[in-house]
Order: structure tokens, then sequence, then C-alpha cells
């Protein structure tokens, strides 16, 4: 437990890092009000959690430390929406759509809601 543990953080000190430079390149490069840098990471953040998983799967390797490290580590700190869009792929794959379009909607609205609602409460 505590060998995945340390796999899980040092996947996320190197996502989070990573993510942090994301934002510091786009930046240099893009002044814009569009998020660039936080939409890049998050599309870049779901392709390379589908690819490792789809690499993980065909070695048989999903309950590995090497999962841990990449999937759960370093895309979750790269990003927290790579999972979220594995998971509705999940969802739609095991034909649960209306679970995934819930999903879906539910996490934006509410998620934007929440976000509003802390900065209001916090002012």
């Amino acid at each position: 437990m505590l060998k995945t543990i340390l796999y899980i953080a040092l996947g996320g000190a190197i996502g989070s890092v990573l993510r942090f430079l994301t934002t510091v390149v786009v930046s240099k490069f893009w002044a814009s009000h569009f998020p660039l840098a936080t939409f890049l990471a998050n599309v870049i953040g779901c392709f390379l959690i589908g690819f490792c998983i789809g690499i993980l799967e065909k070695n048989q390797l999903t309950d590995s430390h090497l999962k841990w490290f990449l999937v759960t580590g370093f895309c979750g700190g790269y990003t927290t929406f790579s999972a979220f869009g594995l998971e509705n792929i999940n969802l739609f794959q095991n034909n649960t759509s209306f679970v995934a379009f819930a999903y879906i909607g539910l996490s934006v609205i509410l998620g934007l809601f929440a976000v509003w609602l802390g900065l209001f409460i916090s002012k």
C-alpha cells in the first residue's frame, strides 16, 4: 500500500509540475481571454490517460504500479479532467449513455456553480 502511494505521489508531483510549465509556456506565446493553457492541459491529459490505459491493457498491466504512477499519479496531477473523460468513455462503452450524459451535465453545471459559490462565500 505504501509503495502504491509513493508511485501515485511521484507521478502526481511530475504531472503537477508539467501542468505548471504548460501554463508558463502557453502564457509566454498566447495572450487571450480564452484559457488555452487549461484547455490544452485537459485535452492532452485526456489523450494521455487514454493512451496509457490502452497500452497498459494491451500488455495486461492494469493492476500494476505503472498504472498508479501514470494514470492516477501523472494524469491526475496534470489534470483531473482526464479521469472524467475516461470515466465517461467507460460509461458509454458499458451502454449507460444516460448515466454518462447525466454525469457530464451535472459535473459541468454543478462544478461551475460550486466555484461560484465558493467565491461568493469567501468574499
